[in-house]
């Protein structure tokens, strides 16, 4: 406490540094949950097709034409009740390629094909591995947690990593 200073000004002086770093938590806090939330919303859209297969269709897809976007080619049914059919498309990657076949699960009611197996669990996990990544930076700076944020960015890289050998 400054001398000058009487004490009433040293509590609200302390009290507002109090406030604002409650507010830097609440806020970083709430960013970096905003962006995993995020990272499992996007990642969910194909993991839960290619997680819970319980009743869907899975099978063998061999490419055989690729556009700029979707391959397709013929469905060949492996699992009971499934039945093939003569064109399904698959999302186009870097690990997708024409005169190559795949395991995949076909989602319900369409002719969109999901790839399964590991590759296809770890490849639909990517965006959560690129959310831990950008929320490992928030965490590390803005709520200085920084043993939590290195847990973060290594289960990133490791997830990332993964998708990269596998796929």
């Amino acid at each position: 406490m400054i001398p000058a200073m009487p004490p009433t000004a040293a509590a609200s002086h302390q009290s507002s540094h109090a406030v604002l770093r409650f507010g830097r938590f609440a806020a970083m806090g709430t960013v970096a949950a905003l962006i995993l939330i995020a990272g499992v919303w996007a990642s969910w859209g194909t993991a839960q097709h290619v997680m819970l297969t319980k009743g869907r269709e899975s099978g063998t897809v061999d490419v055989t034409r690729c556009g700029p976007d979707m391959c397709s080619g013929a469905f060949t049914p492996l699992s009971e009740g499934a039945q093939p059919r003569p064109r399904v498309e698959l999302a186009k990657s870097v690990a997708v390629e024409k005169g190559r076949t795949y395991t995949v699960v076909l989602k319900p009611g369409s002719d969109d094909a999901v790839r399964s197996g590991p590759a296809g669990i770890v490849y639909a996990w990517i965006p959560l591995g690129g959310a831990l990544l950008l929320a490992s930076v928030v965490v590390a700076g803005g709520l200085l947690r920084t043993r939590v944020a290195w847990v973060m960015a290594l289960s990133g890289v490791a997830l990332l990593t993964a998708a990269f050998v596998v796929v």
